[in-house]
């Protein structure tokens, strides 16, 4: 079975952090390829990861439009966009990761956005998994880049303000009929103790199909202020070990027992 893994939600809740918590579990398994997508054009998933992108669609769209005369003859230029941004996808042992990055030219965002979602669909056959990150809020959502995903995990914090904003990109998955099978809200860096989300929070999740929460961790702050990739994370990290533990129920592996 392939898995198709979007994370979604308002910037500064820690989407792209979790998002490259599950690339790290995935890449532990070792239970197939996987293709992360930052699908956000101020891109950080690559640094997150330790594995930066030489090329990304934005810039090579800008590099063909500067250059049409380079296209081969009898090649659309959509086409030969698409086989540059396949042969851009950069490569590591088990893991591969393919960027959105942001156009400079005029008019050119929402083609590569339409760049984006043909390359998924054409690719994402290949790999085992694949884990998008998407840009914060509803603008990529609203774009449809993402057309369907197994799971989507929309992340907040533990604010109204960020719940509200969680149950609006919901809402605006379901209004486009976005394919997903299953809702994931993930409410990050909670400070409660025994991590189970307050009564107050059952209003605005009651329409997911579970909750998940995650602690508070200093060493994910520490790992963002020194530039370290999470793949260095110490795995007595709080925050590492609840992801593992949503990954288990995702994959139905039982690697979160075998780190503590």
């Amino acid at each position: 079975m392939n898995y198709t893994i979007a994370v979604a939600g308002k910037g500064g809740t820690g989407k792209t952090t979790i998002a490259g918590l599950i690339i790290r579990y995935l890449k532990e398994i070792e239970k197939g390829s996987v293709l992360a997508i930052d699908a956000d054009p101020n891109a950080n998933l690559g640094q997150v990861l330790g594995i930066e992108p030489k090329e990304n669609i934005g810039a090579l769209i800008d590099e063909v439009s500067r250059n049409i005369d380079k296209i081969p003859a009898g090649m659309t230029k959509e086409r030969y966009i698409e086989y540059q941004v396949q042969s851009a996808i950069e490569e590591s042992d088990g893991l591969d990761i393919l960027a959105m990055g942001r156009p400079e030219g005029p008019g050119c965002y929402c083609f590569a956005n339409n760049v984006l979602r043909g390359i998924i669909s054409k690719i994402a056959g290949d790999y085992k998994f694949v884990i998008i990150d998407n840009e914060a809020g509803l603008e990529h959502l609203s774009r449809r880049t993402t057309r369907k995903a197994d799971y989507l995990l929309i992340v907040s914090d533990q604010t109204r303000v960020g719940l509200k904003s969680a149950a609006r990109i919901y809402e605006l998955v379901k209004e486009l009929k976005i394919e997903i099978k299953e809702f994931i809200l993930v409410v990050n860096r909670s400070l409660d103790k025994e991590n189970n989300p307050p009564d107050e929070w059952k209003n605005i999740s009651m329409n997911f199909d579970r909750v998940e929460t995650i602690p508070y961790d200093e060493k994910i702050l520490d790992s963002a202020t020194l530039g370290e990739p999470l793949m260095k994370l110490e795995k007595t990290s709080g925050a590492l070990q609840a992801v593992f533990k949503i990954m288990d129920k995702i994959i139905g592996g039982k690697h979160a027992a075998r780190i503590n």
